[in-house]
């Protein structure tokens, strides 16, 4: 699929692009070459990684431990994996390209190590960055 004959909000061409690799190289692509689309990409995937992190926290963790059923958080636990890797990517990428210093880069890290860091992140750090 070409990517310039598609809109990023087309249903389909969206997912296309989160749900194949080929897509996601898509991204990569258009992230590293656009400036202003960088900072939105990695913002939803911010979000996206924080949302997974959670949810492995409040029901694939409970449903194995406490359920005895190990399979949503195995699936679960996928997802998060790849969108933990995406979002480091993505940040590693992010810094590269806006010359941000190793401490900007180590509390984007760390906000990905604490439930809820990647939405203060967001929030407070981000959001400014975009605007």
């Amino acid at each position: 699929m070409p990517m310039a004959r598609s809109s990023i909000s087309d249903p389909d061409t969206l997912k296309y692009l989160i749900l194949t690799p080929t897509g996601f190289s898509h991204i990569l692509r258009a992230f590293v070459n656009q400036l202003p689309m960088m900072l939105y990409i990695f913002r939803a995937f911010a979000i996206l990684e924080g949302l997974s992190y959670l949810l492995l926290f409040t029901i694939g963790m409970p449903l194995k431990y406490w359920g005895n059923i190990p399979q949503p958080n195995i699936y679960i636990g996928y997802a998060h994996g790849f969108l933990f890797l995406a979002y480091l990517v993505l940040a590693i990428a992010l810094t590269m390209k806006r010359s941000w210093g190793i401490k900007r880069f180590l509390w984007v890290f760390v906000a990905s190590l604490l439930p809820f860091g990647t939405f203060y992140l967001d929030e407070h750090y981000l959001k400014k960055l975009a605007s």
